[in-house]
């Protein structure tokens, strides 16, 4: 059975899983679905046709799942779909996408904290970080194992790669690889993670040859498309490089600088 306090709303239809534990005056809507042993601790909001799985702790005045901000919005039915063990602080807003048939997305055991937003069509990794007032715009994707600093800006469109890291108060206007650090407004990419491969498990060769990679792309000052070619005939095919090769030769918006 589940503990549902007295003062909470929620709707006949919605499906709430076992073990869940709802606080006061916390609103869930028709079409959501909650997995078991969710917790939302007060004043929740969970709305639209959003999923959560399971053992998802939710805190006061976060709200998951409602209609988008984009201007360009024209109904239909969008979705928000949320994972297992992630962790949602206080005033976190997940929007659901904009247009009809499309998806909110976002993965497991996250830590996302106060005041976080995360726009129409985002896409969220697995095991990432965001500090507070960290901010996604439309159609961002963060890949598994990054960390997002405090007050830091992400442009629509723009990619975060696996195990990147962003400087607190960035302004990321560009793509940034995966296994980098970026800071500045705007921000560019200033080393390698080395801290975040170290504490994922990244073998020592693979670090070195990240840290290979990083020269020949950003201080040799070649083209990125020279410069991609060099890195994936110099290194070796470790999965590592070949996912940052692949990363940045897929970069819509360009690889920041």
């Amino acid at each position: 059975m589940s503990d549902i306090h007295p003062t909470a709303i929620i709707h006949p239809k919605a499906h709430i899983g076992k073990g869940c534990k709802i606080g006061p005056y916390c609103v869930i809507g028709e079409h959501v679905q909650l997995g078991n042993n969710c917790v939302l601790h007060s004043h929740v909001v969970i709305d639209g046709h959003t999923k959560l799985g399971k053992e998802n702790e939710i805190f006061p005045f976060a709200s998951i799942g409602l209609k988008t901000q984009d201007l360009k919005w024209k109904g239909g039915i969008t979705r928000t779909d949320v994972g297992d063990h992630n962790t949602f602080r206080e005033y976190v807003t997940i929007h659901s996408a904009t247009s009809d048939g499309e998806v909110t997305t976002v993965g497991s055991h996250n830590h996302i904290l106060a005041n976080c937003h995360m726009a129409h069509n985002v896409t969220l990794g697995s095991h990432i970080i965001m500090s507070n007032v960290a901010t996604l715009g439309g159609h961002v994707t963060v890949e598994d194992r990054a960390i997002i600093g405090g007050l830091a800006a992400i442009h629509q469109f723009c990619r975060i790669g696996r195990m990147a890291m962003i400087g607190g108060c960035s302004k990321v206007v560009q793509d940034i690889p995966p296994f980098m650090t970026a800071d500045g407004s705007p921000a560019k990419t200033v080393t390698v993670n080395k801290v975040g491969m170290e504490r994922n498990g990244i073998s020592d060769e693979a670090q070195l040859a990240i840290r290979q990679a990083y020269k020949i792309l950003f201080r040799e000052k070649l083209t990125i498309s020279n410069a991609v070619n060099l890195v994936e005939k110099k290194m070796p095919p470790l999965p590592e490089i070949q996912h940052l090769i692949k990363f940045v030769r897929t970069s819509e918006r360009g690889i920041s600088k």
